[in-house]
């Protein structure tokens, strides 16, 4: 069966949820010509598919050499060597034993102790921008104060300078956008520049910290290459794909929130009068807009899973945003709860790939909405959302809010 679902349809950025309603309602997993693969949408057959450990990232996992590489041109992924060295050879990319190898080498730096200790560095960041931003009155919630939150906090992590966020980004934008269905000519140039650029920036933060370390990523990553944990590219790679993958999901997961917020006021004023309510605030935010409504994975064998046989190379769309609304997993979905529980949702994915970032995701989010909640009178939208497009982000383009009455 085919997949009743079109992304270019007007409007699929702004309200997908009618099209996720349609293809959960279709039997199996539905074929999608756009994406060459099969598409799971209701939350129990998008847990089964990434719990699976025989579903990989990478066809380099099944695939021979010359498979792969033809896979690459088809996907419009060649001639891009930069693209190749850091992007294609990074942790979300890699499965197995190299997988867990990256991974636990860059754990240590996301678990809630560590990450708790940049709470002071988040607060004064928001602290700061809203002194400037609230006697203003009128904000662009995206353009003024989400979009540059997470690259700071990220560029403190790693050590670069905060001057460099803005271009680090930008660099990410770039490559992350090349990722959706529409792979131009352009969009391709850009991505491959970007890496080029981002990893001339990160060589010359490696010499420095090689030379005088500090207690930073990039410093502790050195010491995991110099271990024998990791080599060079992978260290280049293993920092780039933190920010790629932490810097437009939690952008687009606050513009989201704020919608939500905006959008169910009852919500709002229970928040304002019961702040302890926020990190299940947050929880809902996550699963009522997932950030990240998309993610894919081969089957690296011949296997049997969600009711059928499948042939060792098929290609599966995970739905994230689907099933964090499947009526079969939440009671009333389609309702912003701040108080539901139990709240397993996928926004972050589930299985080996689960994102490394999630608390780091949290502890941004709680802070801003705090803070934001603490010192405006109000949170009044003024103006039409414009939202993203396409299935690897969901977000806000711009939010035009008022902070008064």
């Amino acid at each position: 069966m085919q997949a009743d679902f079109d992304l270019t349809a007007p409007g699929f950025g702004a309200d997908p949820w009618p099209a996720y309603d349609r293809l959960r309602a279709q039997p199996g997993l539905p074929f999608w010509p756009g994406f060459d693969g099969h598409l799971a949408s209701r939350m129990a057959d998008v847990r089964a598919i990434a719990l699976d450990r025989r579903m990989v990232r990478a066809p380099a996992a099944f695939a021979p050499p010359d498979q792969v590489r033809a896979m690459q041109v088809a996907g419009n992924f060649h001639d891009m060597p930069f693209h190749d060295r850091y992007v294609q050879t990074s942790m979300l990319d890699t499965d197995g034993p190299d997988h867990g190898r990256l991974r636990r080498a860059v754990f240590p730096f996301f678990t809630k102790t560590r990450l708790e200790s940049l709470r002071g560095f988040v607060t004064t960041w928001v602290d700061a921008a809203l002194d400037r931003l609230i006697p203003q009155g009128r904000i662009d919630f995206t353009a003024d104060l989400a979009a540059h939150l997470p690259g700071q906090v990220i560029g403190h992590l790693i050590g670069t300078d905060p001057d460099l966020a803005p271009q680090m980004t930008e660099w990410s934008d770039h490559v992350v956008s090349y990722f959706d269905i529409d792979r131009t000519p352009e969009k391709k140039a850009r991505a491959e520049e970007a890496t080029r650029l981002f990893a001339a920036l990160l060589e010359d933060l490696y010499a420095a910290r090689a030379a005088q370390p500090r207690d930073d990523l990039m410093s502790a990553m050195i010491e995991a290459e110099r271990a024998g944990l990791m080599t060079h590219d992978e260290l280049i790679a293993t920092i780039m794909q933190i920010l790629h993958a932490g810097h437009g999901s939690t952008i687009d997961v606050l513009g989201s929130g704020m919608v939500a917020l905006l959008e169910h006021p009852d919500q709002q004023a229970m928040l304002r009068a019961q702040p302890a309510l926020m990190p299940q605030a947050v929880q809902e935010m996550f699963r009522f807009a997932a950030p990240l409504p998309f993610f894919h994975r081969y089957a690296s064998e011949d296997l049997t899973i969600c009711g059928r046989d499948w042939p060792k190379g098929t290609l599966f769309g995970l739905l994230y945003a689907s099933a964090n609304r499947d009526p079969a997993a939440f009671d009333a979905p389609e309702r912003f709860d701040i108080t539901r529980r139990p709240n397993v949702h996928l926004a972050f994915g589930a299985g080996v790939h689960v994102c490394l970032g999630n608390n780091l995701a949290r502890l941004n989010m709680e802070i801003l909405f705090a803070a934001l909640l603490a010192r405006a009178p109000a949170l009044v939208l003024d103006g039409p959302v414009r939202w993203k497009s396409g299935l690897q982000a969901h977000g806000p383009l711009s939010l035009p809010l008022r902070l008064a009455p």
